[in-house]
């Protein structure tokens, strides 16, 4: 057995140990400075995301438009040349351009709310 195999199911666990106290802990010390404040952490929990749909529809509709582009450039343009980092690129640049038609809709109807009041 070579050293990384010996080291993989010690350092799998004590990662996801790490990973699983840490946000527990960051959690804790945001809610305690939000006490210390004086505001309470439980209304911040429950505070609705309107516009949550709608960034999620947004980022799938984009990688799946990054996909197919990236299957059909595979397959008619470079003749299934396998190549990963073209699918991988245009899964985030589709999920990007989703991200930010999502960011420009929320502003412009933020722009829309305070421009009647």
């Amino acid at each position: 057995m070579q050293t990384a195999e010996v080291l993989i199911p010690i350092l799998v666990p004590l990662g996801a140990f790490a990973l699983t106290f840490g946000i527990i802990y960051l959690k804790s010390r945001e809610n305690m400075a939000m006490i210390e404040r004086g505001m309470n952490p439980k209304e911040f929990a429950n505070r609705p995301a309107p516009y949550r749909n709608l960034k999620n529809g947004l980022l799938f509709i984009g990688a799946g438009i990054g996909l197919a582009l990236a299957y059909f450039i595979t397959q008619y343009v470079l003749h299934d040349e396998e190549n990963p980092a073209l699918w991988f690129a245009f899964i985030a640049i589709g999920g990007g351009i989703g991200l930010i038609s999502s960011y420009r809709i929320e502003k412009r109807e933020l722009l829309d709310k305070e421009g009647e009041r």
